[in-house]
């Protein structure tokens, strides 16, 4: 028996389940809409933006596997009430923030309070769900919630910016956060591995630190890629991550059982997440700066035209259990979907042709749903039944860890070459990296 409880499906397990994603979704969204207002006003300078954007994907990446281990051996239900209680606090923070360095400070507590999340809320499903088509289900509307999130981020903080400010955006999200650490505590059963594992110190503490040497270097690398700070934090992170890998192959309970990278599921789930991260993620997040600042566009725009590919990704991911395809099938058609899609923002950089990024936005945003389901699927799929939370930790660190290099080389391809070259460039590579990818899934029987 892999859990202290056996499973309970009670009607409300899943809704407060996949409120969790739709909720960090959406916090990790909400400045994409309003990145110039909330530069101007926290006073941010030339490096202020990009780690506006990309401080919380910071908090994730790190403490994401970290998380997914703690919420095994300790218990789901009071990981995930106790990060979502310090989002909420976080929130407050970043409403009142004054300057660049205290928002900052507040998206990385929200990063990782958003691992917490994250990885026990996947890991309830799991046990929830231990098999079977109700997996299937269960899988594709938690992962439906990833598309929702990124839709309601921009759009709820392009409202807000417009009626009152910026800034409303975090109290409501405090709200919601707040509201959730209630429902989890009192709607939730307790759930966690029979045999809990010893905390792995060493694990944690050169896991974390080397996955934040690494989206620390590659979001400063935006500002420069041979600047002294920017190689130091590459050169930590290689040093760390080697070192945890070598002190995990020698622990009998590790943080990461390596093994895992032996089982083609876990591969594809991996590598998936993190060419999600890189090639969708990365790209998106690049695209509503180009339509304000090149076409002049509002936040209030960008985020309703969006809507178009979250939507779909948000249907396509509940109509995903109906497509007769394996998870890993659905996998590749959902990459290829996109790859498709991607090919109409090609000439975005040069002039905006909306039914052209309407129909682009529209393809990705099914192929985004089907990726979403199946790759959650995936995740759980892919590691033993007792460590579920450790296996959403690990797909979705790799996720966040593709994010933050995918929206770094898109801003070195278009700092580059400006935004018509570039925006030709990074599209094109997201195209075949996608494309690649979706060819390596059908590889797999899963």
């Amino acid at each position: 028996m892999s859990s202290i409880t056996e499973p309970t499906v009670r009607p409300w397990t899943l809704a407060v389940a996949s409120s969790v994603p739709l909720l960090v979704l959406t916090n990790f969204t909400l400045p994409m809409a309003t990145l110039p207002q909330t530069a101007a006003s926290l006073g941010a300078g030339p490096t202020g933006p990009v780690w506006i954007l990309g401080s919380i994907a910071l908090g994730l990446a790190s403490l994401l596997l970290v998380a997914g281990g703690l919420a095994d051996d300790h218990g789901r239900r009071r990981v995930l009430v106790a990060g979502t209680s310090v989002m909420g606090a976080a929130e407050v923070v970043a409403a009142l923030s004054a300057n660049v360095p205290v928002f900052v400070l507040a998206r990385l507590v929200q990063g990782g309070a958003g691992a917490a999340m994250l990885a026990a809320s996947l890991g309830i499903v799991g046990h929830t769900y231990p098999t079977g088509a109700r997996r299937v289900r269960a899988t594709a509307r938690y992962g439906a919630m990833i598309g929702l999130g990124t839709a309601v981020g921009p759009l709820l903080s392009g409202v807000l910016a417009t009626v009152a400010s910026w800034r409303s955006a975090y109290w409501v999200m405090a709200a919601g956060a707040l509201v959730l650490a209630a429902a989890s505590a009192r709607t939730l059963e307790e759930s966690r591995s029979a045999v809990p594992r010893r905390f792995d110190v060493p694990g944690v503490v050169l896991l974390s630190l080397g996955v934040a040497a690494l989206v620390a270097g590659v979001t400063e690398g935006r500002a420069g890629w041979t600047r002294p700070v920017v190689l130091v934090a590459f050169v930590l992170a290689v040093v760390l991550v080697g070192a945890f890998v070598a002190v995990e192959r020698r622990r009998a309970e590790p943080l990461l059982d390596l093994e895992l990278f032996r089982r083609p599921v876990f591969l594809v789930a991996t590598g998936g997440a993190v060419v999600v991260g890189a090639a969708v993620v990365g790209l998106l997040s690049y695209l509503p700066t180009v339509l304000q600042t090149v076409h002049g566009l509002t936040p209030l725009d960008t985020a309703l035209l969006f809507c178009v590919w979250s939507g779909l990704s948000v249907v396509a991911s509940l109509m995903g259990g109906l497509v007769p395809l394996r998870a890993a099938g659905r996998l590749a058609l959902g990459l290829g979907l996109s790859a498709a899609g991607f090919t109409g923002l090609l000439g975005v950089g040069f002039s905006l042709s909306l039914p052209l990024v309407v129909g682009g936005l529209a393809v990705s945003g099914i192929g985004s749903g089907l990726i979403n389901s199946s790759i959650t699927h995936l995740a759980i799929e892919s590691v033993p039944a007792h460590r579920v939370s450790m296996g959403s930790g690990a797909n979705n660190t790799a996720r966040y860890i593709g994010s933050s290099l995918g929206a770094a080389g898109v801003a070195a391809v278009v700092g580059g070459l400006g935004p018509g070259q570039g925006a030709v460039v990074a599209v094109a590579g997201c195209v075949v990296l996608t494309g690649v990818t979706a060819l390596a899934a059908l590889l797999v029987r899963a």
